[in-house]
Order: structure tokens, then C-alpha cells, then sequence
């Protein structure tokens, strides 16, 4: 029972460093680092130029145009070919006045893309925060698990030592010696095959967080903006959830199509303004130099366009009908998500209080076996059955643990809950408002704003 008592002492050791990195600062690095969430980041940005690309159709349209042209004459009066030159330069200015809404509805439309894509972005944000967390509590259970194959390797080791000392003085057998040592070389691979699934899950973590884990510590289930009950957290993930959000958004983007689409079958009417420069030689050796200008009026009533425009219409409203449909399609789909952490979350609870209960139960029976065989009531064989016991719940309870965290922070997730701002982490918040803000407007330029 000393040794027992050490093997926990040493195993705590390895589990539990002095200086740890927590689950939440994890999730801030993830929040930072991660390549995909960035190049989420940099979609959205794309996203934002296609306001100002609508919004191209108020704004006029000036074009410059030059031509010079040079003609040799040659005739049989003249004593050498004369050269003629002719030249003219051009401005142009189209301004759209009325479109039939077109330009209005493909703003509204962008817009609403914009809004839908910004969701859709914090929805990715949230994933890889409850990555973070489920790769962070993956490592804790397989430092655990390590820990606990390694205390078990040396418990074995012992009782080899213990079994090869009664076959000296005659009180054991061969065959126990056999069972110790089959059961020590099966230990030896579990516990490889344990390192082997801690270096692939510290592989996992690094692709996420983009750093090596570091002094990993055991994690506790979420606690902020925990929900008290499931009808709470039912209510807030179908209020909160940014896949929802961006699925209404979604709808009213198909709804300013609709109309878009309409608008083509409404007059259109167009000014363009005009000026000209002309300048040249003529044939009697006199310049050519005159300015023109002139402004016209275009009205344009579409009267039948070959059909497609009924067909843009219908094909329009159906899309529109389509993403209504996806909308409640997505919210059953995050309630039955909300639903789903939420019991596996009371499973694991249940599960951690009875794994604590089989571990309790376990290492009381094994103390009494091995009491009872130093007086020949027991084997060798018993023995480690009930080591075996130990050592399955002691793995069941850092499994329970683990589904636990993992199970909170889903939870969160599902409910929309589980961001920068929500969980209180120490990382600077994204805010892609502040570049939709920079470009919506924007005239000229060629250079993207800064930003990640």
C-alpha cells in the first residue's frame, strides 16, 4: 500500500507542473494564430468590396479618349507630297439617374451579405475556440492516462519481483511468475501505445493554437455563461447562435435580389455630357481647330426581353424561398446541437461521479486481495485482475473528465456563447466592422486596408 501510495504521489507529478498554460489562454492563442480562422478573416474583408462594387452603379462613369492621325498627299501639281495632320481629344461623362432600383437593391443585397458573411465569420471563430478547448482537454486526458499506464507499469513490476521471491522460498509457482510477466509486457504496450496517442494529440493542438502545448494542467467544465437549465440554453442558442443570424441575413439578401431582379423590367433613364477638341491641317494650308460639346438624355423602356427576365424573376424567388427553408432548417438543427451537449454534459457529470465511486470500491478491493494472498487465500492472478480494475477506472474517470469539458464548452458553442468577449479571454477581438467601415465608401485606391 506504500508503493501504491508513492506511484499516485509520482504519478500527480507528472500530470500536474507548477507553472501551467489554462484552457482559456489556449483559446485566446487559437484565436490569434489559427491559419484558417485568418483566412476566414481575409474572405470577409473580400466580402466588404462588394458594397462599394454596388454602389459603382451611382457614381459616374468619365472616359478620355484621343486620336491623332497623319495623312501624306501626293499629286502629280505639286513638287513634293505634303503631310496633313488631324488630331482630337474627348471627355465623356455617363451618370445613371434612374435604374429601376437595381442599384438600390444590389446595395441592400451586398449589404445583407456583408452582415450574413460577419456572422458566419464569428461562427467559425466559435469552432475553432471549442477546437482549441477539445485538443486542450484531449492532452490533459492522455497526460492522465500516461501517468496512470505508467504507476500501473511499476505496481507490475513489483509484484513480478514479489512473485520471482515465492518461487525461491517455494511459496509460489511457476505459472504465477508467467501471469506477472505476460501481464507487465501487455502494460509496456498499452503504455506506448498511451504516448503515441498524447503525441498525436499535441500535434492536433499545435495545427490549432499554432503553438507547442505548454505545462498542460487538468481542465474543469466551462463555467461562464453557463446556463441553468436546458430551456435557458435551448432559448439562447436559437436567439444567439451566429448560424441562425446569418441565415436571416441570408434571406434578406435573396429578398433585395427579388426586386433586383424585378428592376430589369422597369425604364432606365441615362445623362451623358461630352466634350471634344479637334484640331488639324486642311488642304488649302489653313488650320482646323474646333471645340464641341452636347448633352443627351436616354430613356429606355424594355418592353420584351426574350423571356429572361420572367425567368430571372421566378429563378430569383425561389432562391429566396430556398434560404427561408434553410433558416429552419438550421435551427433545428442547433437545437437538437444544444440539446445534445447539454445531456452529454449531465453524462459526464453522472459518469465522474461514479468512475470516482468504481475507483474508490477498486482500490479497496485490490488492498484486500493482496492482503488475503499473503495468506494464501488469494494468487498472483487475482492480484492483477483487481490492478486491472483499478487501472480501467482510473481511465474511465480522465475519459469522464474530459467529456466533461469538452461537453460545456460545446454546449457554449452551440448556444453562441463561446467567444473572445463571452469567456472573457485575453486576446484583442477581431472587429470586422472597422474595415467595412474603411472601404464602403471608398472612391479610389488599389492597396487592400490593413488588417487580419
Amino acid at each position: 500500500m506504500k508503493m501504491l501510495h508513492t506511484a499516485a504521489i509520482l504519478g500527480l507529478a507528472l500530470v500536474s507542473p507548477a507553472s501551467a498554460e489554462t484552457i482559456a489562454e489556449a483559446m485566446a492563442k487559437a484565436y490569434a494564430n489559427n491559419p484558417d480562422l485568418n483566412a476566414a478573416r481575409a474572405g470577409l474583408r473580400a466580402v466588404d468590396e462588394s458594397v462599394t462594387i454596388a454602389k459603382s452603379g451611382y457614381r459616374p462613369q468619365v472616359s478620355a479618349v484621343a486620336s491623332g492621325t497623319q495623312t501624306r498627299f501626293d499629286s502629280e501639281l505639286q513638287r513634293r507630297p505634303r503631310d496633313f495632320h488631324q488630331g482630337s481629344a474627348g471627355l465623356t461623362i455617363t451618370q445613371q439617374i434612374f435604374d429601376g432600383f437595381q442599384t438600390l437593391n444590389e446595395v441592400r443585397a451586398s449589404e445583407s451579405t456583408v452582415l450574413s458573411n460577419r456572422e458566419s465569420l464569428k461562427a467559425n471563430e466559435i469552432s475553432i475556440l471549442l477546437s482549441a478547448a477539445e485538443a486542450y482537454a484531449n492532452i490533459v486526458r492522455d497526460q492522465q492516462v500516461v501517468g496512470i499506464r505508467r504507476q500501473n507499469l511499476a505496481f507490475l513490476k513489483e509484484q513480478l519481483k514479489a512473485a520471482n521471491a515465492r518461487l525461491t522460498v517455494g511459496e509460489g509457482t511457476r505459472t504465477d511468475v508467467s501471469q506477472a510477466e505476460a501481464e507487465l509486457a501487455s502494460a509496456k504496450a498499452l503504455l506506448a501505445t498511451a504516448v503515441s496517442q498524447l503525441k498525436q494529440s499535441e500535434a492536433v493542438y499545435v495545427q490549432i493554437v499554432g503553438g507547442a502545448p505548454r505545462d498542460i494542467k487538468a481542465a474543469s467544465p466551462a463555467k461562464i455563461g453557463m446556463p441553468r437549465t436546458l430551456d435557458q440554453a435551448v432559448a439562447a442558442g436559437l436567439r444567439d447562435n451566429p448560424q441562425i443570424i446569418a441565415a436571416e441575413y441570408a434571406v434578406d439578401a435573396a429578398g433585395y435580389r427579388v426586386k433586383q431582379a424585378e428592376g430589369t423590367m422597369l425604364p432606365g433613364v441615362t445623362i451623358q455630357g461630352s466634350v471634344s477638341r479637334n484640331t488639324g491641317d486642311s488642304v488649302n494650308n489653313g488650320g482646323i481647330d474646333s471645340t464641341s460639346g452636347s448633352i443627351t438624355a436616354r430613356l429606355q423602356v424594355p418592353i420584351y426581353q426574350g423571356g429572361a427576365e420572367y425567368g430571372q424573376v421566378r429563378q430569383a424567388k425561389e432562391r429566396a424561398g430556398q434560404q427561408r427553408i434553410v433558416v429552419d432548417s438550421v435551427r433545428l438543427d442547433v437545437e437538437k446541437t444544444v440539446v445534445s451537449a447539454h445531456a452529454q454534459l449531465d453524462a459526464a457529470r453522472a459518469s465522474i461521479t461514479a468512475n470516482k465511486e468504481q475507483i474508490r470500491a477498486a482500490n479497496q478491493a485490490l488492498a484486500g486481495v493482496i492482503e488475503e494472498r499473503k495468506v494464501g487465500q488469494r494468487t498472483t492472478l487475482d492480484v492483477l485482475d483487481a490492478q486491472q480494475s483499478v487501472l480501467i477506472a482510473r481511465e474511465s474517470l480522465a475519459a469522464s473528465q474530459r467529456n466533461a469539458v469538452v461537453a460545456s464548452y460545446s454546449l457554449l458553442a452551440s448556444m453562441g456563447a463561446l467567444t473572445v468577449r463571452g469567456q472573457n479571454l485575453n486576446v484583442a477581438e477581431y472587429r470586422p466592422e472597422e474595415h467595412y467601415e474603411a472601404v464602403k465608401n471608398k472612391w479610389f485606391g488599389l492597396s487592400p486596408v490593413e488588417g487580419r
